[in-house]
């Protein structure tokens, strides 16, 4: 009765069934996973929202790719990070998540293959299955940094001689830029090596830039400044959001910027537009509000920077003194990710932690690391939340020396 692009089993994982035996008897645990910035103790201005009630937005005047007022709004946020993006490039979106299901409809048919990175969010998966598009991986190594495994790229854009030549087609790339959770950001020479591949094979480059606000600790070599360069040789996207620029999931707004040539981004524009206005899923009041909940979000932005600089100091001064932990040092976004001891699984590990420990990580696996054993934090819990779940985990791991 139920569509196959829907996973065929939702019985929930033994995490899951642990956490909620937790919570059925009563038992309070730390969240170290916890990345909703509207749940860990952040101020936020009492009138954030106050936009929304903007009597403009009574008036109902339907725009595809999105009002001009929030477009603009939204060039203009791009160049407080030093980028020139046309408003007219700008195609506003109701989430990031909706702007990777638009794309998936623009440059895929029923099959057609898009390539995923290894490590990172396990989301993209189910989205490109809901589309009907088959996710191929492609990895990310770390060797004093992370840096894409080209070989693998290859091996993925080459990937339709392996299957149906007839009927799928490596249609897009994706990128992660800074990663999530590796908190890696795209190296220089791996952007323009990765461009001028999709480039030449005719792929689009799709590069998901959320965390961009918010550096970390960035590494000569890794390229601090924006993933794209303006000057794109092939079909090129870029996609950012209210929920973490302005620390706002709750708003629900997102855009993605079309780059490359004229001769390929005007026809994409023409198609977009029919896309969207299928939908029109952007609600108007948050359009109209978009210049103030952006300016706003200036001061949300520097109290989360504040709270993941100050977390992540006091991860590197626990772990200093635990050698058998490494902190894999992140460039910048909310999550930490360390490497442990592989003493017994990360399955087995992460159950232990919460059922003896009351504490709950997020095990490396879920974000598909190539090997055990690893443990991803968020760095957003409140700093007493924040270094009790820490303290819980290493002593758990084992006694220090």
């Amino acid at each position: 009765m139920f569509s196959s692009r829907l996973p065929g089993s939702l019985v929930p994982n033994a995490l899951t069934d642990s956490l909620r035996r937790l919570q059925t008897a009563g038992t309070s645990w730390i969240d170290l996973t916890e990345t909703n910035p509207t749940v860990v103790g952040l101020e936020y201005p009492p009138d954030i929202l106050q936009a929304l009630s903007d009597p403009s937005a009574r008036r109902y005047t339907p725009e595809p790719l999105g009002l001009r007022v929030a477009r603009e709004a939204i060039s203009r946020d791009y160049a407080r990070r030093g980028r020139d993006v046309p408003s007219d490039r700008i195609v506003v979106t109701a989430s990031t998540s909706e702007a990777y299901s638009i794309l998936f409809k623009l440059l895929c048919d029923a099959g057609d293959v898009v390539l995923v990175p290894r490590p990172s969010y396990p989301l993209f998966d189910l989205l490109a299955r809901l589309e009907a598009v088959v996710p191929h991986p492609y990895r990310l190594v770390d060797h004093d940094g992370w840096s894409i495994d080209r070989s693998s790229v290859i091996e993925g854009m080459d990937a339709t001689s392996a299957m149906n030549a007839t009927t799928q087609r490596v249609r897009a790339a994706l990128v992660v830029s800074p990663n999530n959770p590796t908190g890696s950001i795209l190296r220089p020479d791996d952007r323009e090596w990765l461009a001028g591949a999709c480039a030449r094979r005719g792929i689009a480059l799709i590069v998901d830039e959320v965390f961009a606000d918010y550096p970390l600790a960035p590494r000569s070599g890794s390229g601090t400044g924006p993933t794209l360069t303006g000057q794109e040789p092939g079909l090129t996207f870029a996609l950012g959001g209210l929920s973490k620029t302005a620390g706002l999931p709750q708003v629900k707004l997102g855009w993605l910027v079309v780059g490359g040539p004229d001769a390929l981004v005007k026809p994409c524009l023409e198609r977009l537009d029919v896309i969207c206005d299928t939908y029109l899923s952007v609600s108007t009041p948050v359009q109209v509000a978009a210049p103030a909940l952006i300016d706003a979000g200036a001061v949300v932005r520097s109290a989360i920077q504040t709270r993941i600089q100050r977390n992540l100091g006091a991860l590197r001064e626990t772990l200093r003194a635990r050698p058998e932990m490494t902190l894999l040092e992140p460039d910048a976004g909310w999550s930490a990710v360390w490497r442990i001891p592989a003493i017994e699984s990360e399955e087995a590990l992460v159950l232990r932690l919460l059922s003896d420990s009351h504490v709950l990580v997020h095990p490396g696996y879920f974000f598909d690391f190539a090997r055990e054993a690893f443990l991803v934090t968020s760095l957003l819990p409140e700093p007493h939340v924040f270094d009790d779940g820490i303290g819980r985990v290493v002593d758990a791991i084992g006694p220090s020396r």
